[in-house]
């Protein structure tokens, strides 16, 4: 199959939010939240590891606020679900160590004046091939990994245990998804469960409720449910996880490009964070208005200086007006400073826990002010 004719198979993956690469950035988010709930302004940039009975939390944080970082990370572990020592890690016998520093005064300089935080380059994308105008395979990935942590935790499947992951893949069809043809579910579990049992209830309680009907063909499609057998040693047990270890994942699953710098655990005054937040954004809104059927924006900043270096937009071919008209159209509706970005999107609350599992991206929840569409009529 050739992506140039519109017909191709594209895969895209998720993880659930106890897998110790999420775990990571969940505790980062964490205490990013403690602080900015406190002080808004705080300088913020932490780092998690988490492995067998152990987290550590290091970092660079500037703040006038106190917060106790053990108590915001086991808190963090136990509403995941890590609450059996069984688990191999639990919240209330894994050690916590901490690390932070405050922020160098070479960076803060910089930042202090309106600048951004760092140099890089960030990218937003956006298609109209679902509601939330994402991709299709993240999007069904996500609800994937969503809907297995609902079942364990409503106790539906009682005997999952917090680690999983999904992948999904679609053949499109002149360009649009057509149908799901390979879905993997890979979760933790309990050892008295028979992998018989366990693929039968996963399909019928989690992949069919969440695939649309129009997109499952019955007679064709390929389950690989816990494909090696068995998953009984998971989480931070079984893999050492890191806070920006999942940022595919975090975006677009793949499509489109990616800066390479994560967000979790990163004060807005970091342009990764903020200038993807808004990259996302302006591509949302051009898509959503109609300007473009796909749409991949690019912002590129320098450390301690305000504007961005350059803006690029990709279309795909699929454009109703020319690419400068576009970037004419974004540079005239959109404040793309640190400061601006901080303040169009609202970003100095608590509200980055709750983007670090399933997804930046495509969510609907309140907080999620990057989903907005109304640049719409100015565009």
């Amino acid at each position: 199959m050739s992506k140039a004719n519109g017909d191709f198979l594209f895969t895209s993956e998720s993880v659930t939010e106890g897998h110790p690469d999420k775990i990571a950035d969940q505790i980062s988010d964490a205490v990013l939240d403690a602080i900015i709930a406190q002080d808004p302004v705080a300088r913020v940039a932490c780092e998690t590891l988490v492995t067998t009975g152990l987290a550590i939390v290091a970092g660079e944080i500037t703040t006038t606020c106190y917060v106790h970082v053990p108590d915001i990370v086991r808190e963090t572990i136990k509403e995941i679900g890590y609450t059996r020592a069984k688990y191999g890690f639990d919240y209330e016998t894994c050690a916590v160590i901490t690390s932070i520093d405050k922020q160098s005064p070479d960076i803060a300089m910089g930042v202090d004046t309106g600048g951004a935080g760092d140099q890089g380059l960030m990218f937003g994308y956006a298609a109209n091939e679902t509601p939330e105008l994402m991709p299709m395979p993240i999007m069904l990935a996500h609800k994937l990994t969503r809907r297995l942590s609902e079942v364990r935790k409503k106790d539906i499947l009682g005997y999952l245990r917090p680690d999983g992951k999904s992948q999904v893949t679609i053949e499109y069809k002149n360009g649009k998804p057509f149908k799901v043809t390979t879905v993997i579910i890979s979760s933790q579990h309990s050892p008295d469960v028979t992998l018989k049992e366990m693929r039968e209830d996963i399909i019928e309680k989690v992949v069919k409720p969440v695939i649309p009907k129009d997109l499952l063909d019955e007679e064709s499609i390929v389950y690989h449910i816990n494909p090696t057998g068995r998953f009984v040693v998971g989480g931070p047990q079984g893999d050492t996880g890191l806070t920006g270890r999942k940022i595919i994942v975090d975006t677009y699953g793949g499509v489109g490009s990616h800066g390479g710098g994560c967000f979790s655990g990163k004060d807005p005054s970091k342009v990764d964070r903020s200038a993807s937040y808004m990259a996302r954004y302006v591509a949302k809104n051009i898509v959503a208005a109609g300007i473009a059927d796909k749409c991949e924006v690019q912002f590129a900043y320098a450390i301690g200086v305000a504007d961005p270096v350059s803006i690029f937009v990709d279309t795909f071919g699929t454009g109703k007006i020319p690419m400068d008209k576009i970037v004419k159209l974004i540079r005239e509706n959109f404040k793309l400073t640190p400061k601006g970005m901080i303040e169009s999107l609202d970003l100095r609350k608590p509200i980055y826990k709750q983007t670090a599992a399933y997804g930046h991206f495509g969510r609907t929840e309140p907080g999620f002010t990057w989903e907005k569409t109304d640049k719409v009529a100015a565009l």
